[in-house]
């Protein structure tokens, strides 16, 4: 029985109830204008975006690190990715969004290793210089992404590149040495380099790869929203929270060795949770008390799943 209760199976059982437990509640509190299965499909489109980014960040959450410049490195490499697409098409957007926020990341780790500072408060510092340097690259002007490059916009495009995303986590994280390093590094960072872990190594590829991840969701979001306009005044903040809500929910459920999974059920959850309040005609600052006690609850079931969550 215990077997059972520590199973993958049995993981997915519980995020499945989840899923229909809160869909179940809505519905019947507005089943007029909630849960339809194009609702549903529209639920599941906008939370594949925050799932990306939750992928990323899992790479340094699991070793207690965190990272305030998420928001600001998706707002910049966006308007980077526009800005590219204007005279290289498809390849300058692409390449800009991953370029760019791959670069932010290795500067990121690089930085945090060398100051000997916690992340929060080198992420801090990044975050605001990302914001003027995204004011700077913008010109002032909201970018707005050509009609003729939304492939990613919507299904297929979107579902196609989130799954690309999904499948090189799952690679790296059961084919490579990094995903194991992690969470070395996060039980006991200690014992990690007394077994000869390279622990600066691993968490400077932890910032660049949750970037590369950032610069996936860049490509998401401007495809989404079709524009991005630049952030001052540590407003870029909010994007960060969402996503995590996802990392939480994978680094909670990887006891039952499914965190990617959970990462993208947890943020249709959230979804679920945030689209059956407007649903009910709830005022738009609800989403903000359902962020907060959504974080409050997923972190007390994380901090219950084992050692590793403590920010550094």
């Amino acid at each position: 029985m215990q077997g059972f209760r520590n199973s993958r199976f049995f993981g997915f059982m519980i995020l499945a109830a989840m899923v229909i437990f809160f869909y179940a509640l809505f519905k019947v509190l507005t089943p007029s204008n909630f849960g339809s299965p194009a609702n549903l499909f529209s639920y599941f489109q906008s939370s594949i975006i925050y799932s990306v980014g939750g992928c990323g960040l899992y790479f340094i959450v699991v070793m207690g690190l965190f990272d305030f410049a998420v928001g600001a490195n998706i707002v910049l490499s966006s308007i980077v990715g526009v800005i590219l697409s204007e005279k290289l098409g498809y390849p300058g957007f692409i390449l800009g969004c991953l370029g760019c926020g791959t670069v932010i990341g290795i500067i990121i780790g690089f930085l945090y290793n060398k100051l000997n500072v916690p992340s929060m408060i080198v992420t801090v510092g990044i975050m605001l210089i990302l914001e003027s340097v995204a004011v700077f690259a913008a010109g002032g002007v909201k970018q707005t992404l050509a009609p003729e490059l939304r492939f990613f916009s919507g299904a297929p495009g979107n579902i196609i590149l989130a799954a690309l995303a999904f499948a090189l986590m799952w690679f790296i994280l059961n084919y490579t040495r990094i995903g194991t390093y992690c969470n070395a590094i996060g039980s006991n960072e200690f014992t990690a380099k007394n077994m000869g872990i390279d622990v600066k190594k691993y968490k400077l590829i932890g910032f660049a790869l949750l970037h590369f991840f950032v610069g996936i969701m860049a490509i998401l979001t401007v495809s989404y929203g079709t524009t991005m306009t630049a952030l001052t005044g540590m407003s870029t903040m909010s994007r960060n929270f969402q996503p995590l809500m996802g990392t939480f929910f994978g680094v909670a459920f990887r006891k039952y060795g499914n965190p990617i999974s959970a990462i993208v059920i947890g943020e249709f959850i959230i979804a679920i949770i945030f689209n059956g309040f407007v649903a009910l005609g709830a005022p738009t600052t609800i989403q903000n008390v359902v962020t907060g006690a959504a974080l409050l609850a997923i972190v007390t079931l994380t901090a219950r799943g084992g050692r590793g969550s403590v920010v550094k």
